[in-house]
């Protein structure tokens, strides 16, 4: 018996489902989307979807988390090979844009859809989001340890600032019919505020 080929097909039929329910719930809306319709995007039976999630409720928050996860090793492999702080925060403003402009279903799920399941709002403890929230305050100390940003300035809120900023910059972007400004210039002009802010 060949456990390792049935370990990977599980592992795919976990990610295709991942995969149609990001494209299902973006265009749908979660609380219009159905699992059946998640599992034809994903060309499997229904009942497949119950053995890797309880619920849709479920697959958001997987989702969600595996997703983050990804971002946040990402992060760390990147940020970790570039010493100066000011470059590091630019850097990841950068990542993040990127990445939300590369994977636009994703973006708006994450962003829009998200928050309208009541038990993520309610009842998750979002671990891998308080650690992709890290990132930005290790180097808002880093920065302020190496006298680049100013003394004053607050790792946890600086921290959510920054999200708060990147979340309603991708809003503008995903939900916005004709967008006026592209996400690059979306992403200098909010590296730039923020920098001039840090390090006056």
């Amino acid at each position: 018996m060949n456990l390792s080929k049935g370990r990977n097909s599980t592992k795919d039929k976990h990610e295709r489902i991942l995969r149609a329910a990001i494209k299902v719930f973006a265009k749908n809306g979660f609380h219009n989307s159905k699992i059946s319709q998640i599992a034809k995007e994903a060309g499997v039976a229904d009942g497949t979807i119950y053995l890797y999630f309880k619920n849709k409720d479920d697959i958001l928050i997987k989702l969600f988390e595996e997703r983050l996860d990804d971002v946040n090793n990402r992060f760390q492999e990147v940020l970790d090979g570039i010493a100066d702080p000011e470059e590091k925060l630019r850097t990841f403003i950068a990542m993040h844009i990127e990445l939300m402009d590369q994977n636009r279903h994703l973006a708006e799920v994450i962003s829009v859809e998200l928050r309208q399941s009541h038990k993520f709002m309610k009842e998750y403890v979002p671990r891998k989001f308080a650690e992709y929230l890290n990132v930005i305050s290790r180097i808002i100390r880093e920065g302020k340890d190496r006298g680049v940003f100013r003394a004053d300035a607050h790792p946890g809120v600086v921290k959510r600032m920054l999200f708060g900023a990147l979340d309603e910059l991708v809003l503008y972007s995903v939900l916005s019919p004709s967008p006026k400004y592209e996400f690059k210039t979306l992403a200098q002009q909010a590296t730039d505020l923020f920098i001039r802010g840090l390090k006056n």
